[in-house]
């Protein structure tokens, strides 16, 4: 079909060498899906390569430590891929040897994989006829079919993976699942797509009738939650401070932080100083309290917007489990608070 052959020759001509194409072993193909979900190459391709370097094999990744797998993840966002990823590799190498499975319909089985990663695996590594519908999938073939289906319905995605289906050389599909992804990464880019240069612009319904720009249709606005945290950075005596690990469900799950205030509102100096007399001090002794910014730090999650503050608590005694600045910085933390450490805490 003419699309495909386009679609084919364009690719080739145009994709970018990612260390992760030109092979067919599932492993690293697994990771880098996982890592790209939510993530741009530009972003995940050095957590790709520490990750390689240092778990070379699934049998690797499964021996690490969940900590250990958190700390390279960190900055990377959307935690409980990274959980899933080291429970799915645990499963792997303990009970199937290492090998993952080698169709889609088995695949799906598989903890954190979907019906994306699944047909990207079954594509790339075993060359299975299974399309991949994502973002770029819907955006590219909603401009050139001028399909005004609402993507995020539930039909949408078995109705873009027929079409998909339809259109792929059953003998080479992984190389139309890559060359499709990889023109809408570049080329049928969300805003602005440079029409004049594609190689579609004489076929493309929507460039024919003015409407890329209103394509895919995507008719739910996500609502975003306001939430104002206050981390106590506690300092001792000797320079000590104190952490604890995030056990409760919702974000940043087995991370760590430090002692955390909650708050309906942005809160000032008085609330914070009265909170941390009453419930940390409890009379035995004074904390020296004071801010490290006025402003609060806002952190934008996809449905959730933080709004956080660092209180330096300054205590005359030992903490009890205080640790030093060395050791707080090997445990995994949320890249807003991973930054404030880095930036602030060079030393109490």
């Amino acid at each position: 079909m003419k699309f495909s052959n386009l679609l084919i020759k364009w690719y080739l001509q145009n994709k970018r060498e990612l260390p992760w194409r030109n092979t067919t072993n599932p492993y690293p193909i697994w990771l880098s899906e996982i890592m790209l979900q939510q993530t741009r190459v530009a972003q995940g391709t050095p957590y790709f390569l520490s990750f390689t370097t240092a778990f070379p094999t699934v049998f690797d990744l499964a021996e690490a430590s969940e900590e250990q797998v958190l700390k390279l993840w960190q900055g990377l966002g959307y935690y409980s891929r990274a959980r899933n990823l080291h429970k799915t590799a645990q499963y792997v190498a303990s009970d199937l040897g290492g090998i993952f499975p080698d169709k889609y319909i088995d695949l799906l089985k598989l903890k954190g994989i979907g019906e994306y990663t699944a047909a990207a695996i079954a594509s790339f590594s075993y060359n299975e006829a299974v399309p991949v519908v994502d973002g770029n999938v819907f955006r590219v073939l909603s401009r050139y079919f001028d399909i005004e289906t609402d993507i995020t319905l539930a039909s949408a995605k078995k109705e873009f993976a027929a079409l998909a289906f339809e259109l792929m050389p059953k003998d080479n599909p992984a190389i139309f699942n890559q060359a499709i992804m990889e023109f809408g990464a570049l080329q049928c880019v969300p805003k602005s797509p440079n029409c004049g240069i594609c190689v579609f612009n004489e076929s493309c319904a929507a460039l024919q009738k003015n409407k890329v720009d209103q394509l895919p249709l995507k008719s739910k606005k996500l609502k975003v939650r306001n939430r104002y945290f206050n981390y106590l950075v506690f300092a001792d005596e000797v320079e000590n401070t104190i952490i604890q690990k995030r056990t409760g469900k919702g974000i940043w799950h087995n991370l760590y932080e430090f002692p955390l205030i909650e708050t309906e509102k942005e809160e000032d100096w008085d609330y914070v100083n009265k909170h941390v007399q009453d419930e940390y001090c409890k009379g035995n002794t004074n904390a020296s309290i004071y801010e490290y910014s006025a402003k609060s730090i806002l952190h934008k999650l996809s449905h959730q917007h933080l709004h956080i503050k660092f209180w330096n608590v300054q205590v005359p005694e030992t903490l009890k489990n205080g640790i030093d600045i060395e050791t707080l910085r090997s445990f995994p933390f949320p890249i807003v608070i991973h930054n404030f450490i880095e930036k602030e805490l060079q030393s109490f």
